[in-house]
Order: structure tokens, then C-alpha cells, then sequence
């Protein structure tokens, strides 16, 4: 996506680095927007992705042919960034370069020392300063400035000869409506599956851990602004708008009043907030039992089920209220609830975590996300860690190593039950699978037992056979040898309520069972059985040992047929009878 306001003395390229070809910049578009009446300037948007080869990137940027170039960095993209700016300074030595974004806005001086190709780093809120850059760069932009220029710049970095020099340290906050929307201005990739918007900036808390807690006060955007905003994205039938704002419901009137609109308007699109349930009041939970379902979806920040863990890391929270109000989400409305718990915080041990994990899990969320702590340059945790024996990586993201509560296995193992909650409770699939493990033990006692099943194992890159053969595998050891064999029949259930099971290809654990199996045509099916016209239709037989389709689970064998329903366009539907 390319903007351009006007014919160019000097040529400006806004880029950054993804981590995934589906995730969009909102920092670029709202720079280039409040750039937008500049005259002597081109601006550009250019969106790549960490995955690309180094050499391309570096001709993909270079074949734009910049005056300046700014970069928006971040812990994800900050090492292969600054690999990319050390090439651009050697094959084009009169490109300005210019960072920003969080993973610069602090230790700058140390930054610019160790990478001489930057000329100018950003600290902190970027659109104003940003803007009186490119104004006063934009005069003679082959030219050095006088440093005397530069320097009146608030919160700018540059280098004058050999020096660095800083312009004055401003935390006055920019008002938020004084720029122009990048939405309206269409500066914005609307065509990305995942856009973000934000209605807020700052956070009303103060964690330790989180960046936010350095940011100040929360400031708002009208509700003019925030309306006409969300009635461009929903318009333009935007697949998933995930708000950036760090606790969307700081206000509660002012939520609803944004709920409120945007279920009177919303289309198709599907809305991420980030919340803090503690904060919803009733009128809030009311209004939310009218979300449709695959509407919202809340993020809701738990980190730790131990309120003692919380107070050493400065946050405030109400674990009794936040899951009384998670319990009624979950009961009450079609909200997804996505939550998430960070280990290595203070205080906490194994066990510690263990316990946090179980009381998540005892809320029955769609979605848990398992994190170890990143000790992020800026935040309060660093000193923390200073004072209380932490080690963590120097390197992005600067994960931690150990502390005293965590070794570096328990750290291995925590990450490695975080990935095989996404693999099996997050990606769905093994609802009675786990039914059938939560039987027999606690949560946090099968993911513990799997975790040391798997080791120190690449989990990455599973297709879905492979996810089910892994949990067999991993499943099996922690069973009474009486119930391996019914676990194997629950899991291949689930596996046929997934994904057909092909002949020849069945899963390892259920190969010696392929006699048993069957695949009816389209005319041994039932009558009564309603299939949409022009759809391919493919089925699948077997008899259980139990009969899974009763919540019940009790009885003897069972004869289940899987129909599988697929037409362009709408993916696969299973249809158990």
C-alpha cells in the first residue's frame, strides 16, 4: 500500500517488519496521517513480515529509493531491523534513518553507540515529533541540519559529528483528535484479516511487567471520532478488528456507549478487546448478553491466581470479582474469553503456576495462553529482577532464564505446556478427550504430565493427524493400563468429528483397528439425514466402546457415522449420527 499527497523534494518510506503476513500496522498510518498536509513531501507505507530473506528485504526497501526511512521497532522485529538499516547505510549512505517505536524508546544513547547507520531515534508517542522531523528535514533534506535546529525537537535523538544528542524530555501527551484519522484518509491496509484500532492510549494500572505502566494517564479519543472510526472498519467489512487499547473498559459508561454501537451497526466483523473483568458492571454484563455469537472476543489478564504474586508486581486486581464475572460471561453470553497467566513472576514457584493454571482452567475459557516472563527494557520489572536474583535473556525478548522461585526447566516445561494448550485446548478438537482425562485428574496435573512426557520435543508444525497421534503419545503414560484402550477410542471419536480418517492413513494408535472401519456411500446414509445440494458428501462408520454423542457416556458399544459435508467456500462440516 503506497500514500502519496503531493510531487516530492524529499521522498519519506514509513516501514516495518511483521510477525505475520496477517498482522497490520496501526503506528505507520497514524504517522503518515498527521503528515498528510505537509508540503515538499512523498509518504510511503510499506508492510513486510520477519519471515522474508534478508537480502529481499533489503531491495524491496532500497527499490523505493528513500530520502528517510523510518522504521517502527518492536521486541519481535528489533535485531533483523537493525541487520537491514547496517546494509542500507553502506549501499546508500545519504538515506536518513530514523527509529521508533517501543523497543528503541529506551536506552537510546546505547543503541545509536552500537549502531552507527541510525541518524535519529524517537522516544516514546511518535506522530508530533515524527512530523517536526520530516518538516525540518524536508527544507534541504540533502543537507545536514544545524544541530541547533534539531535539538529544539522534543523527544528526538540525532547525531551531530560524533556525538548523540538529546532534545528536550517532554511526557506531554499529544491530544489525541488533533490527528487525522487514518481510516477516513484510507492510509490504513483495510485488506489485512486482522486490523488494529485503537479508542485509547495509556492504562489506568501500573503493572510491573507491562511497558503501559510507563505511559501516564489514559487519554481517550472522542466519541465522535471513536463512532465514525468503527463505522469505516465496519463498512468496509473488516474480517477481525483487534483494539489495541490496554484495558478497553477503564470507563465503564464509555465501553458500553462503544458496544452499544457497535452492535447497531456492526455487519460481519468480529471485535478483540482487552479487559479488566473486575471492571465490567452489570449493566455492561446485560448489554453483552445481546453479542451475537463470533462477535467478541475478550482478552481478560489473570497472570497469576496468587494475590501476594500480584501485589509485588503493583497490580491491582480483585481475583474473587474478576471470576465471579468470568464465570457469568461464560454462562450468560457468546463472548469468547481468551485468558491469559504469566510465569515467572514473584513469589510464584512450580507449583505456584500449577495452581494458577488450574484455577484458569476451572473457569472453562475458550482460549488460555501460557507465558514465561519478558523482562522488558523500560518497564519496572527490570528493576525488580535487579533486586530480586532474576536472569534473563539480554536478547529479544528477553525472556526469563530463571529466578529464584523457577529453575530453567521449570521455565522449559511451563513454555512447553503453553504449547500444548494451544495444540490441544486453544486449536479445539479434544473436547472429549480431555473430558475423559479430567475424569481421572486436574488439569494442571495432565498438562504437568505431558509436558514431562514430551521433554525437551519440537512441538511446532503439527497437521491435525499428528496432533492426535502426539496426544496419544503423550496421554498414555499418565493412564491405568486398564485405560489406555478407552482413551484411544475417546480420541479417535474425537479425531472423526475432525477430520476424516483416510483409508491407509489412520492414526498409528487405531491402525490395528482398520478392519472395524467402514465408508458408507451417499446412499447407505439415512433418509431423514438433511444434506445441502451440491456439496461434496463423504462418511465415515466405526463402533465405539462407548457412545460419545450422550454427554452421559454410559452403556455399552456404540455404531457412529461421521458425514463429512465440504463445498467451496465453506469448509468442512461434520455431521455425527
Amino acid at each position: 500500500m503506497a500514500a502519496a499527497w503531493c510531487p516530492s523534494d524529499m521522498r519519506i518510506l514509513l516501514a516495518t517488519l511483521h510477525a505475520k503476513f496477517a498482522h497490520s500496522s496501526l503506528a505507520l498510518p497514524c504517522l503518515a496521517a498527521y503528515c498528510s498536509d505537509l508540503t515538499g513531501v512523498s509518504v510511503i507505507i510499506r508492510e513486510y513480515t520477519i519471515n522474508e530473506p534478508h537480502d529481499q528485504l533489503v531491495r524491496q526497501i532500497m527499490s523505493e529509493q528513500p530520502d528517510l526511512l523510518a522504521l517502527s521497532c518492536y521486541i519481535w522485529n528489533i535485531e533483523k531491523t537493525l541487520r537491514i538499516i547496517s546494509d542500507i547505510r553502506k549501499i546508500a549512505p545519504k538515506t536518513m534513518i530514523v527509529l521508533g517505536g517501543p523497543e528503541v524508546s529506551f536506552g537510546i544513547f546505547e543503541l545509536m553507540h552500537a549502531n552507527p547507520a541510525i541518524d535519529f531515534v524517537i522516544r516514546g508517542e511518535g506522530e508530533l515529533v515524527f512530523r517536526r522531523l520530516a518538516e525540518a528535514l524536508s527544507v534541504s533534506p540533502a543537507d545536514p541540519l544545524p544541530a541547533a535546529v534539531l535539538e529544539k525537537i522534543d523527544n528526538l535523538f540525532f547525531r551531530a559529528d560524533s556525538d548523540i544528542i538529546a532534545g528536550p524530555h517532554t511526557t506531554e501527551p499529544l491530544p489525541l483528535d488533533s490527528m487525522p484519522s487514518p481510516f477516513e484518509s484510507g492510509l490504513a491496509d483495510l485488506s489485512k484479516p486482522l486490523v488494529y484500532y485503537e479508542t485509547s492510549r495509556g492504562c489506568p494500572f501500573s503493572c510491573a511487567f507491562c511497558l503501559s505502566s510507563v505511559e501516564g494517564r489514559v487519554r481517550s479519543f472522542s466519541p465522535g471520532r471513536i463512532e465514525q472510526d468503527l463505522m469505516t472498519l465496519m463498512q468496509q467489512g473488516v474480517t477481525k478488528v483487534k483494539l489495541v487499547d490496554r484495558t478497553f473498559n477503564y470507563d465503564a459508561k464509555r465501553a458500553e456507549r462503544i458496544w452499544q454501537f457497535i452492535l447497531g451497526n456492526n455487519r460481519r466483523s468480529h471485535f478483540h478487546f482487552e479487559i479488566a473483568a473486575d471492571l465490567l458492571t452489570e449493566s455492561c454484563i446485560e448489554l453483552l448478553r445481546r453479542v451475537p455469537e463470533q462477535t467478541f472476543r475478550f482478552e481478560i489478564g489473570i497472570q497469576s491466581a496468587s494475590q501476594e504474586t500480584l501485589a509485588q508486581v503493583n497490580r491491582r486486581a480483585d481475583l474473587g470479582r474478576i471470576y465471579y464475572v468470568i464465570r457469568r460471561l461464560r454462562a450468560e453470553t457468546h463472548i469468547e474469553l481468551h485468558l491469559d497467566l504469566v510465569a515467572g513472576l514473584p513469589g510464584e514457584d512450580y507449583q505456584g503456576f500449577l495452581a494458577s493454571l488450574q484455577s484458569v482452567a476451572s473457569l472453562h475459557p475458550h482460549q488460555i495462553q501460557v507465558e514465561p516472563l519478558k523482562v522488558l527494557k523500560g518497564s519496572p520489572m527490570r528493576e525488580i529482577a535487579d533486586r530480586r536474583d532474576y536472569r534473563f535473556s539480554s536478547f529479544p525478548p528477553y525472556t526469563i532464564l530463571r529466578n529464584s522461585w523457577l529453575s530453567f526447566d521449570d521455565i522449559g516445561r511451563i513454555e512447553t505446556i503453553g504449547r500444548l494448550l494451544d495444540l490441544f485446548y486453544n486449536q479445539g478438537g479434544f473436547t472429549t478427550a480431555l473430558d475423559f482425562m479430567c475424569e481421572r485428574f486436574t488439569v494442571a496435573r495432565i498438562y504437568d504430565g505431558m509436558a514431562r512426557q514430551a521433554g525437551i520435543e519440537n512441538l511446532s508444525g503439527r497437521t491435525t493427524l499428528r496432533r492426535y497421534e502426539l496426544f496419544a503419545r503423550l496421554a498414555v503414560p499418565l493412564l491405568d493400563e486398564s485405560d489406555r484402550h478407552l482413551l484411544h477410542d475417546v480420541l479417535f471419536f474425537d479425531y472423526c468429528s475432525s477430520e476424516m480418517p483416510l483409508m491407509g492413513k489412520m492414526p498409528t494408535f487405531m491402525a490395528h483397528r482398520h478392519q472395524q472401519c467402514a465408508w458408507p456411500g451417499r446412499s447407505e446414509l439415512p433418509n431423514e439425514l438433511s444434506l445441502p445440494g451440491g456439496s461434496r458428501v463423504r462418511s465415515f462408520r466405526y463402533t465405539f466402546e462407548r457412545d460419545y454423542r450422550d454427554a452421559v457416556r454410559q452403556g455399552g458399544s456404540a455404531e457412529i457415522t461421521f458425514v463429512y459435508v465440504s463445498g467451496e467456500g465453506k469448509g468442512l462440516q461434520v455431521i455425527v449420527v
